[in-house]
């Protein structure tokens, strides 16, 4: 009696399978897959959101935008940054968020936990500020910023995502 019930189970989860339609970008005409694309316009929105956070607490720094595939979109340098290598540090937090597909903190904390191999990865940074842009469930990019401390980093990049969320 359980062998037909097992059987009757694997028939019935097989056909589920069959006929629900996977979760997967729309294909278009010709086979191509469509997706969405971070643009100019909400860069622009998620910066001006991120200096605003920025200028209200009297914080300098850096703030970049990349796309999904970690290329920068937008970059803005405040006056008086904290640090010269911000423009270097945003970019890469916002290029390992992308690209991992998850807040560079991550990065950092596996660092800081034993991963020690994670320091090989080239051409990123495994330091807070770094925070990915989803997107229905998508990364379509990521925001980095890079201030006086990781904390303003954080906040600075929560801020600048929170405008594209809206």
């Amino acid at each position: 009696m359980s062998n037909r019930i097992a059987l009757f189970v694997t028939a019935a989860v097989l056909l589920v399978a069959h006929i629900t339609p996977a979760q997967s970008p729309e294909l278009s005409k010709g086979g191509l897959l469509q997706k969405k694309v971070l643009g100019l316009e909400a860069a622009r929105k998620m910066v001006t959101a991120a200096i605003a956070e920025a200028e209200k607490n009297h914080w300098r720094g850096v703030v970049a935008i990349c796309d999904d595939g970690g290329w920068l979109i937008l970059l803005e340098r405040m006056d008086n940054a904290a640090m010269t290598a911000s423009v270097e540090l945003a970019t890469g937090k916002a290029r390992s968020a992308a690209l991992f597909k998850k807040p560079s903190q991550d990065l950092e904390e596996a660092i800081n936990h034993g991963r020690y191999a994670a320091i090989t990865a080239r051409g990123f940074t495994e330091m807070q500020g770094g925070l990915p842009v989803v997107v229905d469930g998508e990364v379509v990019g990521a925001i980095g910023a890079s201030f006086a401390t990781p904390e303003q980093d954080v906040e600075v990049a929560k801020a600048g995502l929170e405008a594209v969320n809206q």
